[in-house]
């Protein structure tokens, strides 16, 4: 079975330009955890609920700067500001992707291997579509329990 064969190629997309607020109500909305970021139609990047929410987190230099205690609620607080924003400010821009040509279970280790849940298949720079563990796991039931 190849990512080809499973693969989504209707994905949702953002461009750099494109403000976090409607990034994390793409997110929120349609249940993803993260989105390719193109530009011109090349993939340039992916962001991730993880990239977003990391803006709140504590850094080692508060850690080193003697922060003793972590006040998480004025660091929730702070969300709203992250919203204003763009998705250049911090998406990855070193993407990992997938072939579709390649093997489904070779595409659901990779994601295992890097601690993604979903990742972009493309083809050179040209992003085909998204495969998700999911989408690996569905295609692997059905084609070997649901025709018994």
């Amino acid at each position: 079975m190849l990512v080809k064969d499973i693969m989504i190629t209707r994905a949702r997309t953002v461009s750099p330009e494109t403000p976090l607020l409607e990034v994390s109500s793409i997110m929120c909305l349609y249940r993803l955890s993260g989105l390719p970021v193109v530009e011109a139609g090349r993939l340039v990047g992916f962001v991730a609920e993880k990239d977003v929410l990391s803006r709140l987190f504590p850094t080692l230099a508060d850690f080193r700067d003697g922060m003793v205690g972590v006040d998480y609620a004025a660091m929730e607080a702070q969300y709203r500001d992250v919203m204003h924003l763009k998705t250049a400010d911090i998406m990855s821009t070193r993407v990992i992707g997938v072939s579709p040509e390649m093997h489904a279970l070779q595409a659901a280790s990779t994601m295992v291997r890097h601690n993604f849940r979903r990742i972009p298949v493309v083809t050179g720079d040209t992003l085909e579509g998204m495969v998700s563990l999911g989408d690996v796991h569905k295609a692997l039931f059905h084609a070997n329990l649901s025709r018994r």
